[in-house]
C-alpha cells in the first residue's frame, strides 16, 4: 500500500503539501494540486484514518452507539446518520452494544475521542455517568431521538415527541369506535417506551375512558415479544377489538398471533404501531402506524454533534451551560390496512 511519502516523492512536493491537498487546506498552487491528485490516483493511495487521528488528535469519524443492530429501526437510522455524516466530510463507526452496559462503556473508553471525534447515542442502555465522563474527556455526546421533549436528560440531545405519537395512535383507534383496546409496551414500566404509553393513556382519558380498564402487558421490543403478549391479551379477553403497541416490531408480532388464533386483521382485530419502519409498509396487511421523522432526527443529531465538536479545541462542554435540545417536527399518523371500525359482534 502506498504511503504519504511515496505520493509526495512522485508529485515532487512535501508530505505536508499532499496532506493539505487531500484535506483541502492551506494554499496550494493548481499545478501542484493536480500533480498530487495524479500521484494519488497512480499509486492508489488511501489515507490511514487511525494514523491521522493519532497525529492530529482528531478523527475524521463519528460514532453511533445502538442497543441492537438486529432491530431493523437502527440500520434505517444508521443509514440516515451515515448520509448526513458523509455530507459533512466524515465517516461513521457503528457500535452495537447488544444491550450490554459494559460493552457500551468499553466502546466509549476505546473509541470516543480517539477513533471518533464525538458520539451519537441511540437507546444504547448506557450509564449517564459514563456519558458525562466521555464529555469531560473532550468527546461530545448527543442523545438521538430522546423521547421526552419537555424533560432534559442533562446531555445535548435531539428529541421526538413520542408521547404525541402514542396519543395519535390511541385517538385513531377511538375515532374508529374501538373501546376494548389492549396495549403492548415494548419496554419495562419505566423504560424508553413509557412516554408512548402515557400518550395512549392521554387519549383514553380525553375520550372519558378509565385507563385502568385497558389491559396492558410489558414485553420485549421484538416481533416474538409482541406475539407472546398478544396471545396472552387475547386469550385473557377474547372481546378485545384492537391492540395498541408502542413500536412496529411488536405490532408485527400481533399480526402473527392474530393469524394463529384465527382472527382477521382488521375485520376482527385492529392493530397500530409506532415509528414506521420499512417492514411496516411491507407487511400484509400493511401496518397502520405513527411515523416519526427519522431522517430529520439523524440530520439534526449530526449537525448538533458537529457544532459541539467545533465549539472548542477538544469539543468540551461549556461549564454551567444548559445542554442543548433540538426537537424534530411532530410525528404523523399513517393509516394503512390494519385498522377499521370494530366488528359489532366482537365489540359487544
Amino acid at each position: 500500500m502506498a504511503t504519504l511519502n511515496e505520493v509526495a516523492r512522485r508529485a515532487g512536493c512535501t508530505p505536508a503539501t499532499v496532506s493539505n491537498v487531500l484535506r483541502n487546506r492551506g494554499r496550494v498552487g493548481e499545478q501542484t494540486r493536480q500533480r498530487v491528485l495524479a500521484a494519488v490516483e497512480a499509486l492508489g493511495y488511501q489515507p490511514h484514518l487511525a494514523a491521522r487521528a493519532l497525529a492530529e488528535g482528531r478523527a475524521p469519524t463519528i460514532a453511533l452507539m445502538v442497543s441492537s443492530i438486529a432491530n431493523p429501526f437502527y440500520p434505517e437510522f444508521a443509514l440516515a446518520v451515515e448520509r448526513a455524516a458523509r455530507s459533512s466530510g466524515q465517516y461513521l463507526i457503528i457500535c452495537n452494544t447488544n444491550e450490554d452496559p459494559l460493552m457500551g462503556r468499553a466502546y466509549l473508553e476505546q473509541i470516543a475521542g480517539t477513533l471518533s471525534e464525538g458520539v451519537l447515542v441511540m437507546n444504547a442502555n448506557l450509564d449517564f455517568a459514563d456519558l458525562h465522563k466521555t464529555e469531560a474527556r473532550g468527546a461530545p455526546v448527543v442523545l438521538c431521538m430522546w423521547e421526552r421533549p419537555n424533560q432534559s436528560p442533562g446531555l445535548p440531545c435531539v428529541a421526538v415527541d413520542f408521547r404525541l405519537a402514542g396519543e395519535l395512535a390511541g385517538q385513531h383507534l377511538l375515532e374508529l369506535g374501538h373501546r376494548r383496546i389492549g396495549a403492548i409496551v415494548g419496554s419495562k414500566v419505566s423504560g424508553i417506551h413509557a412516554a408512548r404509553y402515557e400518550g395512549f393513556l392521554d387519549a383514553l382519558r380525553a375520550a372519558g375512558l378509565d385507563p385502568s380498564h385497558a389491559p396492558v402487558l410489558h414485553a420485549p421490543d421484538t416481533t416474538q415479544g409482541g406475539y407472546r403478549a398478544a396471545r396472552a391479551l387475547l386469550e385473557a379477553d377474547p372481546r378485545l377489538t384492537a391492540i395498541f403497541t408502542t413500536n412496529d416490531l411488536p405490532a408485527l408480532g400481533v399480526l402473527h398471533a392474530a393469524a394463529d388464533l384465527g382472527l382477521r386483521v382488521p375485520e376482527d382485530l385492529s392493530v397500530t404501531g409506532i415509528t414506521d419502519i420499512q417492514l411496516a409498509q411491507e407487511s400484509r396487511p400493511a401496518l397502520t402506524t405513527v411515523a416519526v421523522p427519522t431522517v430529520e432526527a439523524a440530520e439534526l443529531a449530526v449537525s448538533l454533534l458537529r457544532e459541539l465538536i467545533e465549539a472548542s479545541p477538544r469539543g468540551r462542554a461549556i461549564a454551567g451551560a444548559t445542554p442543548r435540545m433540538d426537537v424534530t417536527s411532530a410525528p404523523t399518523l399513517v393509516v394503512r390496512g390494519t385498522t377499521q371500525p370494530p366488528n359489532s359482534s366482537r365489540a359487544r
